[in-house]
């Protein structure tokens, strides 16, 4: 019987969307292609939610050392800590979905770990990239959300792929039983590599409304016990405890300075990254036109604002307008920058900023920094 499921709007008219199957594998693959947030990052990590680089799609797989491919996974991912994650999808009508899938993604992956070369797999996604328009850099600074020397990320793709530290998801409309078991016994007896299954329900209404459900399969307890998944993780900072560790070591004066320029420079912001460190600390990354990746401060709970002129790109890869910025800062009480601070990054206490005068001016900086990097329109 298949389930439903009510979407109320805001309005407070209901309607009734019913479960049904993809018309066709393709549609589903192509959804999750365009869309890998269906990959459900947050089940499979509630700690650190995976976010997702496409490599391709319909990536080969040899079975032998300078061979061609033999098989043809559906998709390759790769999450931000550098884990290879092989997608292969099924629909429920597909009589291989009981345990013939198991078999095969099982191969791929044994061959993957063996016969994959990380040059290879760069290639395919710099042409992914190429033939959708997207810049490959920009695609792992978001991935990473933060700007990281790439050869560093593809080091720790290569390194993980040698390792077998590797992810395969088993993605379906309808997980059957039998799979579901399978999945969460190899899940608790392999390590350092996973296998879940995902499983994205389709509900759609009378008028064609669809909503996409996705849930993971294979996450148990065990599995995670296995794989040392609660332990030695770098502390992953967010706003609610990035504030509450800048409120324990600076005092809620300078914790509530920092709320107001979170909020005001919010608007202008792609989005906001927080470290990983011991000390907690905070990156607004403004939406800048193209591909640019260019920071202007970052904040640390330990009461510093850190200028990013280091991580500057265009129109402030021009040491003048470095210069301009650094003066616009140098207006604040108590600062005095040297010249040679426009290839750093120089950093002063957030309770300079206590002083209304003196937040005033840095807000004027930073202004003065979008305006000319096109993100605030000049008048």
């Amino acid at each position: 019987m298949s389930d439903t499921i009510f979407h109320l709007s805001s309005e407070g008219s209901l309607t009734e969307l019913k479960e049904a199957n993809y018309i066709s594998e393709d549609l589903l693959q192509q959804l999750l292609a365009q869309h890998p947030n269906l990959l459900a990052g947050s089940q499979i990590d509630k700690a650190r939610p995976r976010r997702w680089l496409l490599i391709d799609r319909e990536f080969g797989v040899p079975d032998q050392e300078d061979a061609n491919s033999r098989w043809s996974l559906d998709h390759l991912f790769i999450d931000q800590d550098g884990i290879p994650t092989l997608v292969e999808v099924k629909r429920s009508t597909d009589t291989r979905i009981r345990r013939e899938v198991i078999g095969q993604i099982l191969d791929y992956a044994a061959n993957a770990v063996t016969y994959w070369l990380i040059d290879s797999i760069k290639h395919r996604f710099e042409e992914q990239c190429t033939a959708s328009g997207k810049d490959t850099q920009t695609e792992i600074y978001t991935l990473l959300q933060t700007e990281a020397n790439t050869e560093d990320f593809w080091e720790l793709v290569k390194t993980n792929l040698k390792a077998g530290k590797i992810r395969m998801l088993i993605v379906a409309d309808t997980i059957p039983k039998e799979l579901q078991r399978i999945i969460e016994f190899l899940n608790e007896q392999m390590k350092p590599a996973e296998i879940l299954g995902v499983e994205i329900k389709q509900f759609i209404s009378h008028d064609s409304q669809k909503t996409l459900v996705p849930r993971v399969i294979g996450k148990t307890a065990t599995a995670d016990s296995v794989k040392g998944k609660a332990t030695n993780q770098p502390n992953q900072w967010n706003e609610e405890t990035f504030f509450e560790s800048l409120t324990e070591q600076c005092g809620q004066e300078q914790a509530q300075v920092a709320r107001k320029i979170l909020s005001w420079i919010t608007p202008y912001c792609k989005y906001i990254w927080y470290g990983k460190g011991r000390t907690a600390s905070m990156f607004p990354v403004p939406n800048l036109s193209g591909n640019q990746y260019s920071p202007v401060f970052a904040l640390w709970a330990n009461g510093y604002v850190e200028l990013q002129f280091q991580r500057m790109t265009h129109p402030f890869d021009n040491e003048q307008k470095r210069l301009e910025l650094l003066h616009l800062f140098s207006e604040i009480d108590n600062l005095d920058f040297p010249k040679g601070k426009i290839f750093g990054r120089p950093s002063f206490p957030i309770k300079i900023l206590l002083q209304r005068e003196n937040l005033q001016k840095f807000f004027e900086a930073c202004g003065w920094f979008l305006t000319k990097s096109g993100v605030i329109k000049s008048k």
